[in-house]
């Protein structure tokens, strides 16, 4: 189960299930498109990956066990434990290399 993550891991903004604007990486590792694509490049800072919108979960349980309702966000905020330097540095080794040839 994909686990929607709250806020952005480099601004902290908050990023609520139904954001259109939350990207992930393939270790669901979550941030705001504005971090994605103006200060990453599309290079995620954790694992070197790119990034995709996050999905949507629906709000309401059309089917049997499926919804918000079911399967919440988590409230377990998350944030970068490298610094900018290093990010700068991983970002900027990788971010012409496209995500399939990382």
């Amino acid at each position: 189960m994909l686990e929607l993550r709250p806020n952005c891991e480099m601004c902290d903004c908050d990023l609520p299930p139904e954001a259109p604007n939350a990207r992930i990486c393939s270790y669901e590792c979550t941030f705001c498109a504005a971090c994605a694509d103006d200060v990453l490049y599309n290079v995620c800072p954790n694992c070197a990956g790119g990034f995709v919108p996050r999905p949507i979960r629906p709000a309401t349980e059309r089917r049997v066990g499926t919804s918000l309702l079911h399967h919440p966000p988590s409230d377990d905020r998350r944030c970068l434990k490298y610094g900018l330097e290093n990010i700068t540095h991983l970002v900027t080794a990788t971010r012409d290399i496209p995500p399939a040839r990382r």
